[in-house]
């Protein structure tokens, strides 16, 4: 899995990780059940829920990291 970026689509995340539901859930964004997920990018949605897109990036990159470790 390579890393996560703000340009990146919703479900493109989505799809990157299992855990990163959990990662937009925390943060107040029901991404999943977003139709707009399809399109609208990390930092767009971000954007739309009043949350740092580089916060959410950062707790997403985290995911990566801990899977690299194992």
């Amino acid at each position: 899995m390579g890393q996560f970026t703000k340009q990146m689509s919703i479900l493109e995340a989505l799809e990157s990780h299992p855990g990163a539901r959990d990662v937009f859930a925390g943060w107040g964004m029901g991404c999943s059940l977003c139709i707009g997920a399809q399109l609208e990018s990390v930092e767009s949605g971000a954007i739309m829920h009043a949350v740092d897109p580089d916060a959410v990036v950062a707790e997403l990159n985290r995911l990566a990291r801990v899977d690299a470790s194992d």
